[in-house]
């Protein structure tokens, strides 16, 4: 019998270590700095607890809070601590879930008829610091579903129960640290003397399960580190992102508004907004008539059975508004353009010739998104939708999908967008026939075809399991903003399976008939979270060419307005979006709400000016510019606009 286990490390080497050997002992064996700084190990891509024995060959990586398994077990063990605190201070608390989130982590929490202040939260945290100084082990103990049952039967807690319901016996684990037993599947830290730095940040509602039907609950949020400077760190960069909270900044510089009569999560777009969105469309628009695509125009609603044909219906119900009965036929809002593109390729008679077949459209779609989940202009329930689609032969396939990818980069270079990443989203073989179309060759031959796309052309690319479209792998892209807030933006899809299912068919060279293979794509994502990005990216000082007032001219007072208005008129003539501040203010004044506005270019005009046919030049954030002729002003903002230069 072999009681030796090979352990494949990230470099390639192999070492061999007993059967049973923990995380922790390899990376004994490997640092002892190293085992002071680890967190958790990466077991054949499984992240598992440090103390959990392995007892077969791996591959086998060592994780620290700069790892993204490292951090997200660092917080995850941080809402152990966190609800070990608080049940000190609620004795007889229910909680609910306590996962990692971008930044930090949070427990929904049933506290009974109590209710939980600031107060209470700076108590919970000073708790929690006595408590992870304590270095309380993690324990980890499977344990048997119907004891698990009882556990939680003997406490009351019927939200521990009802997430039993769903866990097969065999699979099931409990958590103790200190006095605190949960259910979970782990992983966890070492001990709470890892974390050194605590701070909680919110307390809000949210619905059990995420359904207004259902009990509000409270959830706390909190953030953790294992060092204090790195926590000092995060504050000041909360305390930017703040101030470039998109909600914030869009109703102070009149971007969009909502309204209790028209319905939560349906965005109505201000004059200035409409502006953003008016120039991002004729970007996309120059960008997809230069890349061969036409545009198209369809009904934001469709019978049920082009919904039932295209499988969104089974798949996607719960994310639709319920349907109108008209006439004995039940009509959806659209959640997605899909379908009434296939309609359109199908329209007329296609051959190799028509391929690739581009069509575009904005097109408005409705998503019923929970109203816990509803969030400013990032998740709303009327969306338009930088959507298109390309029917294309397989041989066609790379050269399109590789085209879609290079509008994401020339889209990134305009925004200014540093950081980004593409993430290939794949099936569940296990979820065929369920969450996926059961096709397992066609899935194993598509998921190869982007996969090679990604890596000639160098595209940054991560691979995450059970996150494709029903139909087909897909890509969705990172990307960063200036602060470091990732967003998703938008999706490139390739689908195998909706040209069968609308029987979509052109004509070959040889005269047979094939299925096109599909490209889902949308760039710029939607307006609402595109803009949202925008707002936060450049806090709220969106570059001359997409802000909605470019220059604004300030009479130093009425005796200037003829010649403020002749300035207007030769800007107007010239495609700049100006206005007059003709209020009866001193100018600096004037000066410090424009600033406030956010205006790229302030023009003063005086006497001096007037008499010389000149303008004075203040430039959002950088102050005075000094005097020009307004001939050698448009001469610089022009070409700043149409090549919408980022500054």
């Amino acid at each position: 019998m072999n009681d030796q286990i090979n352990i494949t490390l990230p470099d390639g080497s192999v070492r061999q270590y007993p059967k049973g050997t923990t995380g922790m002992d390899i990376a004994k064996s490997i640092s002892e700095g190293l085992a002071r700084k680890v967190l958790a190990a990466e077991v054949n891509g499984e992240v598992w607890d440090l103390s959990r024995p392995i007892d077969g060959d791996a591959s086998f990586k060592l994780l620290t809070f700069d790892d993204a398994g490292g951090k997200n077990t660092f917080w995850h063990s941080s809402a152990h601590l966190m609800a070990e605190a608080i049940e000190a201070q609620f004795p007889g608390v229910k909680f609910w879930v306590g996962p990692p989130v971008d930044n930090g982590f949070y427990y929904d929490i049933d506290l009974g008829d109590r209710k939980m202040t600031e107060e209470d939260l700076a108590a919970i945290e000073k708790k929690m610091g006595e408590l992870a100084k304590q270095s309380n082990p993690y324990v980890r103990k499977p344990i048997a579903k119907a004891e698990a049952i009882q556990y939680f039967t003997d406490k009351g807690d019927e939200y521990k129960l009802d997430l039993l319901e769903n866990l097969p016996d065999g699979e099931i684990t409990f958590y103790t640290q200190g006095g605190f037993t949960d259910l979970c599947r782990g992983p966890h830290i070492p001990n709470t003397g890892f974390i050194k730095a605590i701070k909680l940040t919110n307390i809000a509602g949210a619905y059990w399960k995420g359904s207004e039907k259902n009990k509000m609950l409270t959830r706390v949020y909190g953030v953790t580190f294992p060092k204090k400077e790195q926590l000092d760190e995060y504050l000041a960069l909360l305390e930017e992102a703040k101030k470039r909270d998109h909600r914030k900044l869009g109703k102070e510089l009149s971007i969009y508004t909502m309204d209790d009569d028209v319905g939560p999560g349906l965005i109505m777009w201000l004059p200035n907004g409409t502006v953003i969105i008016e120039e991002l469309e004729k970007l996309a628009k120059e960008t997809e008539e230069d890349g061969g695509y036409k545009r198209v125009v369809t009904p934001h609603i469709a019978k049920e059975n082009m919904y039932l044909t295209s499988g969104h219906l089974p798949y996607y119900a719960d994310s639709m508004y319920p349907p109108m009965e008209m006439e004995g036929e039940k009509y959806y809002l659209r959640s997605m353009n899909c379908p009434h593109h296939h309609k359109i390729f199908d329209a007329l008679p296609k051959s190799y010739r028509d391929l690739p077949y581009r069509i575009a459209e904005y097109g408005t779609v409705y998503r019923y998104e929970q109203s816990g989940e509803l969030f400013g202009l990032m998740r709303v329930r009327c969306l338009h939708m930088n959507d298109a689609h390309i029917y294309c032969t397989k041989e066609q396939f790379a050269d399109e999908f590789r085209a879609v990818n290079e509008i994401y980069l020339k889209y990134f270079k305009i925004f200014g967008v540093d950081k980004y990443q593409m993430r290939l989203s794949l099936h569940s073989p296990e979820k065929l026939g369920i969450k996926y179309v059961n096709e397992p060759e066609l899935w194993k031959e598509t998921e190869t075809m982007v996969r090679e796309v990604l890596i000639e052309s160098g595209i940054p690319f991560v691979e995450v399991q059970d996150e494709a479209a029903f139909y087909g792998p897909k890509i969705d892209v990172q990307i960063w903003s200036v602060i470091g807030r990732e967003f998703t933006l938008a999706t490139n899809q390739l689908d195998f399976s909706q040209g069968r299912s609308f029987k979509l068919h052109y004509t070959t060279e040889e005269n047979t008939v094939e299925t096109p293979l599909i490209i889902h794509r949308a760039p710029l994502g939607t307006h609402e979270r595109f803009i949202g990005f925008l707002l936060e990216h450049y806090a709220g000082k969106l570059p001359t060419w997409l802000a909605p007032v470019q220059v604004k001219i300030l009479p130093i007072s009425d005796k200037f307005l003829d010649y403020a208005k002749e300035v207007r008129a030769q800007l107007k003539k010239a495609d700049i979006r100006v206005e007059i501040d003709d209020r009866n203010e001193k100018i600096g004044k004037k000066i410090r709400d424009t600033e406030l506005l956010k205006v790229p270019y302030m023009l003063v005009v005086g006497e001096k000016e007037m008499n010389e046919g000149k303008v004075s030049i203040r430039r959002q954030g950088k102050g005075d510019l000094g005097s020009q002729a307004i001939a050698e002003f448009l001469g610089a903002i022009v070409p700043e606009i149409k090549e919408r230069r980022g500054e």
